[in-house]
């Protein structure tokens, strides 16, 4: 069994779901694929190798590793989910132009906040958005 099928598999048993031939798959996705896919992006790309494959047996996979603490789900544009292997935190960036989030670091834990006493804060998400340096590239190409 290679490293990575072999790490795969412990990281699904540890988290106390069956190592089935599709949640490994859909996990190698995540960990290679680190561009914060949505369902319809993994369906695609695994439906070549596993013509069984549903987009429901995807979405209920991801819903599992949510449930398991293997993945976040993350909503950036207020659209699709997408999925995130990176659970420590972090913020991400959105390119309004060709639509690529990246992670970036971030000190969540720093950031100053008023109006919430009483509250319970159980998740702190960072979002920015803007153009990616290749996208501002593009448009300085254009004003040449």
């Amino acid at each position: 069994m290679d490293d990575t099928l072999a790490r795969l598999t412990r990281e699904l048993a540890e988290s106390g779901l069956r190592p089935s031939y599709q949640r490994i798959k859909v996990l190698e996705y995540l960990h290679e694929k680190k561009g914060h896919p949505t369902v319809d992006d993994i369906y695609h790309a695994l439906a070549v190798e596993i013509p069984t494959l549903s987009r429901t047996t995807v979405y209920n996979t991801l819903h599992s590793f949510v449930e398991a603490g293997l993945a976040r789900m993350v909503h950036i544009d207020g659209a699709e989910a997408r999925y995130d292997v990176t659970l420590h935190p972090h913020g991400h960036f959105q390119c309004v132009g060709c639509g690529s989030i990246t992670n970036f670091s971030i000190n969540i834990d720093v950031l100053a906040f008023e109006g919430l006493n009483r509250f319970e804060v159980r998740e702190k998400d960072v979002y920015f958005r803007g153009l990616c340096p290749n996208c501002i590239g593009q448009q300085d190409l254009r004003r040449e």
